[in-house]
């Protein structure tokens, strides 16, 4: 129904807001579209002067590296149909099959063995099938915009970067789990305790939410590098030591994270009525079985929400990770910030841009993949109380 006259905007109130938000977003992707375009160029074109060779490429066209117009349009088009996949049929196929009866399981497994089709189809398939059936084009099958992943090889193979991921995908595996595990029960039970005592909780929670992230590192840090002492006298001589590894990391980014998560769970469950907890009682559930099976399926939006963040809290950090651990676990932040600190060649900077660029990949995987919860979880009161 449209609103009423008195109630709507002004044409020129409409335009200004419109233009600011257009404004807005192009500020905001212009730097990551930039420098995704600079990945794929030889550094003769991705350093020059002249942005039209930084988007056309025609160094790096000329040393036969480029894209047809047949390779955008097949290109583009798988693209565009993993998408459509991914968030139109992909949360049909999980409600649909999900492993063990899990809808967790569902979308852990879901998503990663999206991510791998992916990569193999966009990274490796279609790659090698092109260039034959460029030759076979004719005019069609022309380079017209250079491009090329040998900076992607390079710096994932030759500089393992794919190790600094492997790291990455521990620490915020570990990070996720253990606060969404931890936040939900805590969530849950401040929300329905009717005591004053969980508000003081929440408070206290939110002071040390508010502490700078190096003082909780310089306080854990003499315990992570003393933990083999500690732990001798349980473990003896294969007692370890925490400092360097991401079980370290793990730890300090949970204690960071982990009031932001209980405060988020709890406004989900407060809009959650006490009545379907009291109507499973009714029919016999203990107390967790009504968390377990009544409450929790309404809240997976919620969940998934509050794990979004505590995804980007994990994955984006740089200044516990980089203190923490040792060279041979870094993860990529922190191993990026390294490859733009070296004394380099263009070419290796091309490589840093490049290794910058991949980590936003699992960053549009998981938007794509989970925006329907996402946008479910925030309009429902993730940010209520």
């Amino acid at each position: 129904m449209a609103a009423p006259r008195s109630l709507r905007m002004s044409t020129g109130l409409r335009v200004a807001s419109i233009g600011f938000i257009a404004f807005w977003c192009l500020l905001a992707a212009f730097p990551i579209a930039w420098i995704s375009v600079m990945s794929f160029k030889l550094p003769v074109d991705a350093f020059a002067s002249n942005p039209l060779h930084v988007v056309f490429g025609p160094f790096t066209r000329d040393a036969g590296k480029g894209l047809s117009i047949l390779d955008i349009a097949i290109g583009g088009t798988a693209i565009w149909q993993f998408v459509r996949f991914a968030t139109r049929r992909m949360p049909h196929l999980v409600k649909a099959h999900p492993p063990f009866g899990s809808t967790l399981l569902g979308w852990i497994f879901g998503s990663l063995l999206y991510g791998l089709v992916f990569v193999v189809v966009i990274a490796w398939i279609l790659p090698s099938v092109m260039p034959a059936i460029n030759k076979l084009a004719g005019p069609l099958g022309k380079p017209i915009i250079g491009f090329t992943i040998e900076h992607y090889k390079s710096v994932w193979i030759g500089d393992g970067f794919y190790r600094n991921f492997l790291n990455s995908l521990m620490v915020t595996t570990g990070v996720v789990t253990v606060s969404l595990t931890v936040g939900t029960l805590a969530g849950y039970g401040l929300a329905r305790s009717g005591s004053s005592l969980a508000f003081w909780i929440l408070i206290v929670a939110l002071v040390f939410r508010a502490l700078p992230h190096s003082v909780l590192v310089a306080g854990y840090l003499p315990v992570f590098i003393n933990s083999a002492e500690f732990l001798r006298p349980l473990l003896g001589e294969l007692a370890p030591t925490l400092y360097g590894k991401p079980f370290a990391v793990i730890a300090v980014l949970v204690s960071i994270n982990q009031p932001f998560t209980i405060w988020m769970l709890r406004s989900f469950f407060q809009n959650i009525p006490a009545e379907l907890d009291e109507a499973a009682r009714v029919d016999g559930c203990t107390h967790f079985q009504a968390f377990r099976w009544v409450i929790m399926p309404v809240m997976w939006p919620g969940v998934i929400t509050t794990g979004l963040f505590s995804f980007l809290l994990a994955y984006n950090d740089f200044l516990v990770t980089s203190l923490l651990l040792d060279a041979t676990n870094q993860t990529m932040v922190p191993a990026i910030a390294g490859f733009f600190n070296r004394e380099t060649t263009t070419t290796d900077q091309v490589k840093a841009v490049a290794a910058a660029v991949s980590i936003t990949a699992p960053l549009f995987l998981l938007v794509m993949v989970f925006q329907r919860q996402i946008v479910s979880g925030l309009t429902a009161g993730a940010v209520k109380g």
